[in-house]
């Protein structure tokens, strides 16, 4: 039995070394070591330079979208790409880590990562400015049932052995949401079995002591040269989703567990904070006596992600009748609007349209 004992847990160690991800993590300044919450977020950077951070900002926002939408694809709707040109704006601090990793032939590798905070209500007014769709919260912490075999049989990952199943916890961690782990009891130690079949409903039962009743189940194996991954996520009893995935690194394969679950769980319980399409809206803008007041309410309405087009209809004296695509409609538009730029004199009503005086 020790013998045993003394095999399988060898086994592990070899399994943690094959799957763990970078093996440590040393700090160069600053006061906080990774990205934590849904405001948070870190990225590679070439160096410290300041244009090399300011293109970090851009793509830390996208990933602060990503979380609290739950949308991969975030960048790619309208506003957005415009506002991440300007993250800089909405930046509370940053910090940088150097990671460093051990490669195939032993030689350490060095990484910089840019970790940077964004201010939270300054996020809030942008999500619902550009009517981006919101995953609520409290957000679910399902628990992910894994098995690997990599060629001596399959193996629960409980917490245990946690390193083992790094990359598919820091991915959930990078979509919005955290997974779970089994605890690892003798019980449990008999579900690799129970995961190799698929049998969903003996994962639940064994399940049943954790909550939310939500389970990752998967397992990964070798296959054509690389590894395979086969999910099934499971809410309350019902199969969501399945999938499968194949990768030469066991580690980008195992993650595709947690994209798996984040999108099966979004797909569920996010909704849309606005209307998709433009509302047309008729606005009057006064205080414009001259080509520089025209000019610098262009360039005050062009900043605005909000809006999307600009119609002028007709001018008189200082004041300037326009149609504007908006696109989240004026609770948008007053969301992102300049104040320091643009003053709301009168709000309008279904008759009469707003109005605003340039500063």
């Amino acid at each position: 039995m020790r013998t045993a004992v003394r095999a399988w847990m060898i086994g592990w160690g070899l399994v943690a070394l094959l799957l763990a991800a970078p093996a440590a993590a040393q700090r160069v300044e600053g006061d906080r070591a990774a990205a934590q919450g849904l405001y948070e977020a870190e990225v590679p950077v070439r160096t410290q330079a300041e244009a090399e951070r300011s293109a970090g900002y851009a793509r830390a926002l996208a990933q602060v979208f990503a979380k609290l939408s739950g949308d991969r694809g975030i960048a790619s709707r309208p506003g957005v790409a415009q506002e991440l040109r300007r993250a800089a704006d909405y930046v509370d601090g940053f910090d940088y880590r150097q990671d460093e990793s051990v490669g195939p032939t032993g030689a350490p590798t060095f990484r910089t990562m840019l970790v940077v905070r964004f201010v939270p209500e300054s996020v809030d007014a942008l999500t619902a400015a550009l009517g981006l769709p919101v995953w609520p919260q409290p957000r679910p912490k399902p628990v992910v049932w894994l098995a690997i075999d990599d060629g001596k049989g399959p193996r629960l990952v409980s917490v245990q052995q946690n390193n083992a199943a790094r990359s598919v916890l820091q991915r959930a961690i990078e979509r919005g949401y955290r997974l779970g782990l089994p605890s690892g009891s003798a019980a449990e130690q008999a579900a690799a079995a129970a995961i190799w079949r698929g049998d969903t409903a003996a994962i639940a039962r064994l399940s049943a002591r954790y909550s939310p009743p939500m389970q990752l189940i998967g397992k990964l194996y070798r296959a054509d040269g690389g590894w395979k991954a086969d999910w099934i996520f499971v809410d309350n009893g019902r199969v969501l989703s399945r999938w499968s995935e194949t990768d030469g690194d066991a580690r980008r394969a195992m993650a595709t567990g947690a994209d798996g679950a984040a999108d099966a769980l979004i797909a569920r319980y996010a909704k849309a904070t606005a209307p998709a399409e433009p509302v047309t809206q008729r606005m009057v803008f006064t205080g414009l006596r001259g080509g520089g007041d025209y000019l610098r309410l262009s360039a005050a309405l062009q900043r605005m992600s909000v809006v999307r087009a600009i119609r002028p209809q007709r001018a008189a004296g200082d004041r300037l009748e326009v149609e504007l695509d908006l696109l989240t409609g004026m609770a948008g538009f007053r969301r992102m609007v300049d104040e320091s730029v643009l003053m709301e004199v009168e709000g309008g009503d279904e008759l009469a349209a707003p109005v605003y005086l340039l500063r």
